[in-house]
């Protein structure tokens, strides 16, 4: 709700509804002065009110709202009836009738005197009016985890044993050298010995590292289309009398 009167537009409340406090019913706005606004109430028996502009208390959803109550604005701010100026409706409790050269006069009860004469009988319809106003939609993009087996291929590499005799020649033609070869300390086991040499292997390790596989660009553009609004208005007609007897 607009609280500042600066904050109005004032070209754009022209035919907007003027409310009073307790909502009270000031018509349709019809100009706007430098000073004051003019509004116009009703169709039968209507009034002109001419309300100050620092008055205006707001503009909310094409109504303009007023800081004086009904009473105070016929009071106060309507127009009175100045001499030679008459109201383009009829009422209904004094039929008015007028000539082709737009004067009005009061309906006479002679066939004579109502020749050239005109009964003014306003017709009331209505139109639709369509605004738009902006909603908020909201779409969801859901990440989850797809899970698919890999198969990598590594060459690991590990230690096996070769073994190979070889038999020590020339032993007994030289004792000298057979006593360089053979330690007092070294001699047969006597029972079932076991030699463990130590071999070496390569094993897979498996670890997971996350990256970047894509990215995934969303924009937002307007569409604009085109929307058939459909709905039921009333409007007044009248049926022409029979006049054959």
């Amino acid at each position: 709700m607009e609280s500042d009167s600066k904050n109005i537009p004032w070209n754009e409340i022209i035919k907007k509804e003027a409310r009073g406090t307790n909502d009270a019913d000031l018509g349709k706005i019809q100009e706007v002065g430098s000073d004051s606004i003019l509004t116009k109430k009703g169709i039968i028996n209507t009034k002109l009110f001419d309300i100050p502009k620092d008055l205006v208390e707001s503009y909310e959803d094409d109504i303009v709202y007023f800081k004086l109550t009904e009473e105070e604005a016929i009071n106060s701010y309507m127009r009175k009836e100045e001499e030679g100026e008459e109201d383009s409706f009829m009422d209904q409790s004094e039929i008015t009738t007028r000539d082709e050269n737009n004067d009005l006069s009061p309906a006479s009860n002679s066939i004579d005197g109502n020749k050239n004469k005109e009964i003014v009988i306003p017709l009331m319809a209505e139109e639709l009016v369509v605004t738009k106003k902006e909603l908020e939609d909201e779409i969801t993009i859901t990440k989850e985890p797809v899970r698919e087996t890999k198969t990598e291929q590594v060459q690991l590499i590990h230690e096996e044993i070769e073994i190979e005799r070889r038999p020590i020649n020339n032993l007994s033609n030289s004792s000298e050298d057979a006593s360089t070869l053979i330690s007092e300390d070294i001699h047969p086991v006597e029972s079932k010995t076991e030699i463990k040499i130590p071999l070496k292997r390569e094993e897979a390790e498996v670890t997971k590292r996350p990256y970047v596989k894509e990215e995934l660009v969303i924009r937002k553009k307007p569409i604009t289309e085109t929307r058939q609004i459909t709905e039921e208005v009333t409007y007044e007609q009248v049926s022409e009398p029979n006049n054959s007897k």
